[in-house]
């Protein structure tokens, strides 16, 4: 059997470590916020053919001498896009000049350029955390009505430490956070709560067939009859995912990345957080 309770503090010091060095990290460095949330310029460019890894990687170091952070991305089969902060557009010009003589392009002029405002980049902020929140409390009235009230808390709970550990892993390795990236944490709170639900589960069958003889063995039992199920699907999803990271293309790469990081962090709060959570929980109230 897998003893999980009695090493508690070992999982919490583990999750609040991590969790603290990415909250000061971010409040020192800041999320490196992109074009989505902080506002800039969209330029797409039909290229003569599809570009190549190399291709992207020269407009790139083109774009870099407008702004520093520009991203570039393909789309479709032979289109680029440009996505910079500080890209003016007295410069849009001169950078479709350079690409369009280094690459023969016959358009003169780039098929589009989109201005993003600040204020549409608030309002997404915005949505998105309002998107979070609803989830969260939804999730906790069905886990209470499904369960119990404990096991809703403790799952939120979770729920919060995959949030923060994956912005944690962001805000270290200052990656682009950009509208790919909510829809990721909003996938990730899905797979986590289910796979925390099956633990939880199984702890309530196992408590209403009294197969354990104290509140401790119940539940380091009943991680232990779900362990298996949990690694696999872990596994299973984290071998897609990874094959889609590594042969993806950028803007699939911006949703897999806080996908991967999610994942990982759920499986480990769902057997080592949320369930040690409702077990203190349930033993303070019993006692």
């Amino acid at each position: 059997m897998l003893r999980v309770i009695e090493k508690t503090k070992i999982w919490f010091a583990i999750s609040l470590t991590v969790i603290i060095i990415g909250m000061a990290a971010w409040a020192v460095k800041g999320l490196n916020l992109g074009i989505d949330f902080k506002g800039g310029t969209v330029i797409n460019i039909k290229m003569e053919n599809e570009p190549s890894n190399d291709v992207l990687e020269e407009i790139r170091k083109i774009s870099a001498k407008y702004d520093q952070s520009a991203q570039v991305q393909k789309v479709g089969q032979d289109e680029v896009t440009i996505r910079g902060n500080a890209i003016t557009d007295q410069q849009i010009p001169q950078l479709y000049k350079e690409i369009k003589t280094k690459y023969n392009l016959k358009d003169e002029s780039p098929r589009s350029t989109d201005r993003i405002g600040p204020s549409v980049g608030k309002e997404l902020r915005r949505n998105a955390i309002y998107s979070s929140v609803v989830a969260v409390i939804l999730m906790l009235i069905y886990i209470t009505l499904r369960f119990e009230f404990k096991f809703g808390v403790a799952a939120v709970i979770a729920l919060v430490h995959d949030v923060l550990v994956t912005i944690t892993v962001f805000v270290l390795l200052q990656i682009p956070v950009n509208s790919s990236f909510i829809a990721a944490i909003l996938t990730v709170l899905g797979y986590s709560i289910n796979d925390t639900i099956v633990v939880f589960d199984r702890i309530r069958e196992n408590k209403k067939l009294g197969k354990f003889s104290n509140l401790k063995d119940l539940v380091d039992g009943s991680i232990t009859q779900s362990l298996t199920r949990s690694i696999n699907t872990v596994l299973t999803t984290l071998f897609t995912i990874t094959a889609i990271y590594v042969l993806g293309v950028s803007s699939i790469k911006e949703f897999a990345l806080p996908l991967i990081v999610g994942i990982i962090s759920g499986t480990y709060s769902s057997i080592f957080i949320a369930s040690p959570i409702w077990y203190l929980w349930t033993k303070k109230k019993t006692a």
